[in-house]
């Protein structure tokens, strides 16, 4: 008489991949915030320059900016140097990974428009 085939075992659960880190950007728009605009230039506001300038800056968990840098010119020296050093001074809301703060880079635009 022929054997009886030997039962199969079920194959082992296959463990689900982690979920991806969830990451909220940092932000500079909290109303509770209140960083006040670059002051315009007064030689700049006399002669009319106008212009965004976009800034990389880095915000740290504190919501302090430790480093900024131009990532793409207003086309005016004092512009672009106004709203570096007044980014440099705001407060954040910092960026997190998976609910804790992390120091993160962020693309901040500051636009001077003549009113």
């Amino acid at each position: 008489m022929a054997a009886a085939p030997a039962p199969v075992a079920p194959a082992p659960p296959v463990p689900a991949a982690p979920a991806p880190p969830r990451i909220e950007l940092p932000s500079a728009s909290a109303a509770y915030l209140s960083n006040p605009p670059p002051p315009y230039p007064p030689l700049s506001r006399r002669l009319g320059e106008q212009g965004k300038v976009v800034l990389r800056v880095r915000i740290e968990p504190d919501g302090t900016a430790s480093a900024a840098e131009i990532r793409t010119s207003s086309g005016y020296e004092r512009l672009d140097q106004a709203a570096l050093q007044t980014v440099l001074r705001w407060r954040y809301v910092p960026g997190t990974r998976n609910g804790v703060p992390e120091a993160m880079w962020f693309l901040i635009p500051i636009q001077f428009v003549l009113e």
